[in-house]
């Protein structure tokens, strides 16, 4: 197969290339013939169809997927003979060609030249976190909460109780609702309210009303009130305290511990955070390395396109999340923009992580990219299932694969960095990082 090459800028590069259209007319034959023998077409016996009849409702098809297994077939080939190394996907068009050939323009770009990678002058902390018996003993705590009920009280409300209240408020001689009164159930502490309204509700009983003074800050979520000071009325309609469930054996069996027994809940508690914390710890690390290889590599040209793409994926990302959390939206058409700086130290930490795998040969490590499979698998209640489906799915298992090989590469960086560890708490390694 015959191939050209011509630079376009820094990193753009064209391909064009010919694809025999004999070789192409013999493989959509054989395709057909073989579909022949086994075809069932109403009004036909097997192995009997027409070959026309074959080709008007296969041809079309089977012409495409063949047509696209050689169009890969042959640029990867071009891309080994000339020595290219490829960054992101390439766009493959067809151009004007012979009359007996298939011809194509394939543009896309080249990963730059990194030079030297030397990954010790790095500088690079990697956290340190364990899960302690005090970590589970937290989570049984949280779950409580999470299973808690209320229970009206006649005393004074204090931090942690519910208040069932109904507001109203004066700003600039206007009442707001004109009508009535606005009704929600605040716990005290919670920070679901206003902080001094809800400040306010310490000390109310049942039936307890109260006028108050409030400053809204500029920008707060009710306009009409952003930025000024109103009288604000408030009735305590019921005060509930919370009340716990035992961690009792129906408490643990309610979350798929069939035996209720604490040992064995709290070693489940322990096997999930466990999965959470390493997760955590391998997210900081990532972030660690990849500000170090930003820094160290921020002069390096990226390919303008790539840094596009990833840009407009974390587009989607954002949208995608909106979507999940009820808040859907259509993003302008110029919103990769804004992401462009992010997209760029992505691409360039993938890209050099890529290199240093390449050039030193690492290889993925199957024991590991089983535990992180079955860490996976452990989430769901039929585990098995899970692991069959990754082991099924080529595009799932190539997800996990690359994102396995990333953290082996990342943490061969850091061994070799000039690196410290950093002791932290399961709760501070588990925080958002700003």
């Amino acid at each position: 197969m015959q191939a050209s090459v011509e630079t376009v800028g820094n990193l753009g590069r064209k391909m064009t290339f010919r694809l025999p259209a004999d070789r192409l007319q013999d493989q959509v034959g054989g395709r057909l013939r073989e579909i022949a023998r086994t075809a069932r077409i109403k009004g036909f016996r097997p192995g009997k169809v027409p070959a026309k009849v074959i080709e008007q409702r296969f041809g079309p098809q089977v012409r495409g997927e063949v047509l696209d297994g050689l169009l890969r077939e042959g640029f990867d080939s071009a891309v080994r003979e000339n020595a290219l190394r490829i960054a992101g996907r390439p766009q493959i068009e067809p151009a004007d060609g012979d009359a007996d050939d298939l011809s194509y323009v394939a543009t896309f770009e080249v990963i730059p030249d990194f030079g030297e990678i030397d990954v010790t002058g790095l500088k690079v902390e990697r956290p340190v976190a364990e899960v302690t018996e005090a970590d589970i003993d937290r989570m049984i705590e949280n779950l409580r909460q999470q299973r808690r009920s209320w229970s009206a009280v006649t005393r004074p409300a204090k931090a942690g109780d519910a208040v069932d209240v109904e507001t109203w408020s004066e700003v600039d001689g206007e009442r707001m609702p004109a009508e009535g009164a606005e009704r929600g159930v605040s716990v005290i502490g919670s920070g679901a309210m206003f902080a001094d309204i809800e400040s306010a509700l310490v000390g109310m009983s049942k039936d307890d009303e109260k006028d108050i003074e409030v400053t809204f800050p500029e920008g707060w979520r009710v306009p009409s009130l952003a930025g000024k000071t109103a009288k604000v009325h408030l009735r305590a309609e019921q005060v509930s305290e919370e009340v716990l469930p035992e961690a009792d054996a129906a408490f643990i069996r309610s979350f798929g511990v069939k035996s209720g027994e604490m040992e064995q809940f709290r070693s489940d508690i322990r096997t999930n955070l466990e999965r959470e914390l390493k997760a955590a710890l391998m997210n900081r690390l990532r972030r660690a390395v990849g500000e170090q290889l930003v820094a160290a590599y921020a002069h390096v040209e990226l390919p303008p396109k790539l840094v596009e793409q990833e840009a407009h994926a974390l587009v989607e990302q954002v949208a995608e999340q909106a979507r999940r959390q009820g808040r859907p939206s259509e993003p302008p058409a110029d919103a990769h923009k804004n992401f462009l700086e992010p997209a760029r130290k992505r691409v360039l930490v993938g890209l050099l992580v890529g290199e240093v795998a390449g050039k030193h040969q690492l290889m993925l490590d199957r024991k590991r990219l089983d535990e992180s499979l079955r860490l996976i698998a452990s989430t769901y209640e039929e585990p098995q299932q899970v692991i069959d489906l990754y082991r099924n799915d080529p595009q799932l298992m190539s997800g996990l694969q690359n994102r396995v090989m990333e953290e082996q590469v990342i943490d061969w960086i850091a061994e070799r960095a000039d690196h410290t560890d950093t002791q932290l708490t399961f709760q501070e390694a588990i925080a958002p990082q700003a």
